[in-house]
């Protein structure tokens, strides 16, 4: 494993950046209380962009105050999560303009799965908020993290099927299962 990768906070988050479908997005309400949503999003390289609907709470809290903080990853066994502070910016572009088509493929069975259409969608979620980020924070437990790009669907895969094989409780050879078979 190439260490230096592996704890190369930029590295590893871009490396979340580009393979996770959710992040979570925290902003600060105007009174000043916290409001944490899941959302899908896009990622340039450089900044990420979200489709909002334009009287959202995360919109209300962004006109107030640009601060956030998002998170990404799956905590898994050893909590290898990724975490930014950034600024966002509400475009004045609507999302049938500015969002990249990259956005929509990205996410295209996931809208046909609730029957959400392209011209739907680019119609309710219309407000671009576009977040450059100013801090690059992952955070993990006492192992050494997974190399940037490494997948984590593949870490995520084996972590359940550990799990499922450790709850399952061992019968004795030739016993039958609750399915009529043997062991």
């Amino acid at each position: 494993m190439n260490h230096d990768l592996a704890l190369d906070p930029a590295a590893r988050i871009d490396g979340l950046l580009r393979s996770e479908p959710v992040l979570w997005l925290s902003s600060v309400r105007p009174e000043g209380g916290p409001h944490l949503v899941p959302i899908w999003f896009s990622w340039d390289g450089v900044r990420i962009l979200i489709a909002s609907k334009p009287h959202a709470q995360k919109v209300r809290n962004l006109r107030a105050n640009s601060t956030v903080m998002l998170a990404l990853g799956e905590p898994e066994d050893d909590f290898d999560v990724g975490l930014l502070e950034g600024r966002a910016e509400l475009l004045d572009v609507p999302a049938a303009i500015g969002l990249p088509g990259y956005h929509l493929a990205k996410y295209a069975d996931r809208m046909a799965a609730i029957g959400l259409g392209r011209e739907e969608f680019l119609a309710t979620y219309s407000q671009l908020i576009r977040i450059t980020p100013t801090r690059f924070l992952p955070w993990h437990g006492r192992t050494i993290p997974r190399p940037a790009g490494e997948s984590a669907l593949e870490n995520r895969l084996a972590a359940a099927i550990r799990r499922v094989a450790a709850s399952i409780e061992p019968r004795p050879l030739g016993e039958r299962s609750a399915l009529g078979g043997f062991a």
